[in-house]
């Protein structure tokens, strides 16, 4: 259990170090914070401290920096600062009102948070469990191959290749669309016996084209896969913290692999509001030393996140107030964005 002291200096050497990226002595904490307390005193508190797995040295007789340990111990403070400031706001998005549709929207509020915080904005959708389609169409793409078009609730639009046993005419697919669109509005588990069961009893000249049709609808429906969108990188190779060519190299590729990021993002978001993932703390090596902030919410359907990916030294409450204000002006409906823009 940390003194109140002791939580002081914890708190002053992470404010410090994501401002200077230099190592904190114990007379700066003496003369900019803990103003009525020696440096010797601080200088043993800090040693404690190190001993308890807040802070470390990166060198002998050198300054300390805060550890994983010591970041959550300053990022927790500052959530429950802003969620006590923040208790009554309602970050439920209307994101499929956006002008630019959903994707477009998550698009370039990955683009915003970039530039606003100067490292990585990210954001993703994924549909929840209980999802609804809304249409199916189906294109002729060569002999006995066509391309499925699924539009699931909210607009998030997932397509794939399948194969067919004979080559049918594009009208003929057209009304094969038409037929399972009766169906639209469902969730899958509402939708497949129904579906399967009118087949075989009014298509029976498509069954066999709608088998496979079906069984790749299902694959979406029951494992709809998270589609990330990931801003620009420009701005962290300023960072003193990704200077190491191999370090920004392995971000780099982490974040070009869809599938790693999905996972990362749906363990962060499953409960809503501001998560934050700190160094150690991150599952994948290539995250071990950076951190996440992100905030998630349910809308039109899905869930939604939006955040930001960058070193552990960066500035949490800069990062946590850039994704509240691109959630408000995500949330802002197209009548209201006219407005803004007309002033």
């Amino acid at each position: 259990m940390l003194t109140e002291r002791q939580l002081e200096i914890v708190l002053s050497v992470v404010y410090e170090y994501i401002k200077s990226g230099e190592s904190v002595g114990s007379r700066t904490i003496s003369r900019r914070y803990l103003t009525g307390h020696s440096s010797a005193t601080i200088r043993n508190e800090m040693s404690d401290l190190e001993e308890m797995g807040y802070l470390k040295q990166t060198h002998t007789s050198s300054g300390r920096v805060p550890t994983t340990m010591g970041f959550r111990l300053y990022v927790d403070s500052v959530l429950q600062r802003l969620a006590a400031k923040n208790s009554s706001k309602d970050w439920t998005m209307t994101l499929g009102e956006h002008r630019q549709g959903l994707e477009g929207a998550l698009a370039q509020a990955s683009e915003m948070l970039s530039r606003m915080s100067n490292y990585v904005g990210i954001a993703a959708i994924s549909p929840l469990d209980s999802v609804k389609f809304q249409r199916v169409d189906f294109v002729r793409v060569g002999e006995k191959n066509v391309l499925m078009l699924v539009i699931l609730q909210g607009g998030l639009v997932h397509h794939k290749i399948i194969s067919i046993p004979w080559d049918m005419s594009q009208d003929y697919l057209d009304d094969l669309g038409r037929r399972i669109n009766l169906f639209a509005g469902r969730t899958w588990t509402d939708l497949k016996e129904t579906l399967q069961r009118y087949i075989l009893q009014e298509l029976r000249e498509y069954r066999d084209a709608c088998a496979s049709a079906l069984r790749e609808l299902e694959g979406i429906m029951v494992s709809p896969v998270m589609k990330v969108f990931t801003g620009s990188m420009s701005h962290m190779l300023n960072l003193p913290d990704f200077q190491d060519l191999g370090r920004i190299q392995t971000l780099y590729s982490f974040l070009e692999q869809e599938q790693g990021m999905a996972d990362m993002l749906q363990k962060c978001t499953l409960n809503g509001g501001i998560k934050v993932v700190i160094g150690e703390e991150n599952e994948s090596p290539a995250m071990k030393k950076s951190s996440l902030v992100a905030a998630s919410t349910v809308a039109n359907g899905q869930r939604a996140m939006i955040g930001v990916i960058g070193p552990e030294r960066m500035d949490y409450e800069r990062v946590i107030a850039a994704i509240e204000k691109v959630l408000q002006t995500m949330d802002e409906s197209p009548e209201e964005e006219g407005i803004e823009n007309e002033r």
